[in-house]
């Protein structure tokens, strides 16, 4: 339990003036810091836009099933992307009406505005249980249902996607073995994990979906009445599938052509779920058997889940002090230079040393959820006032006196010690131990074999004059798609 004297108060008071005069005199530094918040999301908005038109090219452009798969990927990575833009500026706005309301409110009392430190929440070795029926693994009997499948995880306006796995009997769990780190997680974070699935047995070229049904049809309504069917279903100049012209039957065609991911299953993991190891968590299915996208899925997705508070990597104050440690006689002064990070406060004997970063500390003071702190009355002098650490050793009271060499110099410390304890509450368990975070690896570009080339070289064949309803007619439009290939390939 931690106790506040006079000096406490002291803060507090010296806090809440502190905020008034941030609202009558520094609104407008705020205002503007929300402005340009506004001005960055608005713009990854438009970039998103402009990636996701830049996806229906490509995915209308294809002619291989895997490059279908993964601009289709593409596609519905940018779509989730702009929706959650659009709700963070939502939010951002309703923060400024109620930051406005606020300042209007002349005689609204003093707030805590004490707010937790940032963190990094990183998630890895995904797996996702798969559960077959023992004809399809054991027997292989049956058809072979393959799928396409990828997560998409999103935490605040950061969404971040893996890589695409084809998924069929022979596999017993869905791996992805992306590591994916958030880096400005607060403790309240809500991490969502969505897997989404496509069928990639289906034929996705643009058009084959109309011609297979009118061949059906064909069959069975006669050749006559079948020739005109087809005709009118063919890709032509104001067909649907050629340039969005209306098709004579009204069929409903996508307004893009090609594979499209399904949710299949998601679940959101909190500040609870992280723990240095490997972890069982429960999902939440859509979806059935009777869709074409569906998957045996056990019910339960397996990861490691870490988060690492800024209070436990980063240096939350430093300056010189002189310790004392109570005993029986009298108090022996030791000047160090202090670092209060982590769960120590590490005394050097000089400053250098911790620059050096090679020098291990002449001696730490543990500093956790148990510690108590207080500070004592003034000295004899009146210069300044010590600030006392306890801590249970063995079960034993262990006592470390600070003092500084002036006043402010102590309500410094104080503060950076109450904030340093509000955070460790905060993120709880992440602050018994650092937990490990792997640093990702680059992503590589998607491999391109000869043999099918890439969507690079295959925009000659789709700039030729039998193919001048579909996409490529002069070479504005080529650069335009040989720039969104670049972006698209370098930025995986």
């Amino acid at each position: 339990m931690f106790c506040r004297n006079q000096t406490t108060r002291a803060t507090v008071a010296r806090g809440s003036a502190l905020e008034m005069e941030i609202r009558r005199g520094k609104f407008r530094k705020s205002l503007y810091v929300n402005t340009t918040q506004d001005s960055d999301i608005q713009k990854k908005i438009d970039h998103e836009i402009r990636m996701r038109d830049g996806a229906c090219k490509l995915l209308a452009a294809c002619s291989q099933r895997d490059q279908s798969l993964e601009a289709a990927k593409s596609l519905q990575t940018c779509s989730t992307r702009i929706m959650a833009y659009m709700s963070e500026l939502q939010k951002m706005k309703e923060a400024q009406v109620m930051q406005k309301a606020t300042r209007r409110s002349s005689d609204a009392g003093p707030m805590d505005d004490r707010l937790p430190c940032k963190g990094k929440v990183a998630i890895s070795d995904l797996r996702i249980p798969l559960m077959w029926k023992d004809t399809e693994y054991f027997k292989n009997k049956g058809e072979l249902h393959r799928c396409a499948v990828f997560c998409l995880l999103q935490l605040g306006g950061d969404i971040f996607d893996t890589d695409m796995v084809i998924v069929d009997r022979t596999l017993t769990d869905i791996c992805f073995d992306n590591t994916i780190v958030f880096g400005e997680a607060g403790p309240a974070f809500e991490l969502r994990v969505e897997l989404y699935s496509c069928c990639s047995e289906d034929d996705f070229s643009a058009g084959s979906t109309p011609r297979k049904l009118a061949s059906k049809l064909s069959s069975s309504l006669g050749r006559s009445t079948g020739k005109k069917l087809r005709a009118a279903m063919e890709p032509g100049p104001c067909s649907p599938v050629s340039n969005g012209g209306a098709s004579p039957l009204l069929l409903p065609v996508p307004s893009v052509p090609g594979p499209k991911y399904h949710l299949l299953a998601h679940t959101t993991l909190s500040l609870s779920h992280a723990q240095d190891n490997f972890r069982t968590h429960d999902l939440t299915i859509s979806g059935n058997e009777e869709c074409s996208y569906w998957l045996p899925l056990y019910g339960s997705v397996c990861c490691r889940l870490a988060a690492q508070p800024q209070c436990m990597t980063q240096q939350m104050m430093s300056g010189p002090l002189k310790v004392s440690q109570l005993g029986g006689g009298p108090p022996s002064w030791t000047k160090v230079y202090a670092v209060l990070k982590g769960t120590s406060l590490s005394c050097y004997h000089r400053q250098e040393d911790v620059q050096d970063g090679g020098v291990d500390p002449a001696f730490t003071i543990a500093i956790s959820k148990e510690t108590r702190i207080r500070v004592s009355e003034k000295d004899a002098q009146g210069k300044a006032q010590n600030v006392c650490i306890s801590n249970q050793y063995g079960g034993e009271d262990v006592t470390h006196i600070l003092t500084t060499d002036s006043r402010e110099e102590t309500h410094r410390w104080m503060e950076a010690f109450w904030q340093h304890f509000y955070d460790m509450s905060q993120w709880k368990q992440c602050c018994d131990d650092l937990m490990k975070i792997e640093q990702p690896s680059p992503r590589k570009p998607t491999p391109v074999t000869p043999k099918q080339g890439s969507l690079y070289h295959e925009m000659a064949p789709l700039a030729a004059p039998s193919c001048e309803g579909l996409l490529l007619q002069d070479n504005a439009v080529s650069a335009e798609i040989r720039a969104l290939l670049s972006s698209y390939y370098n930025d995986r």
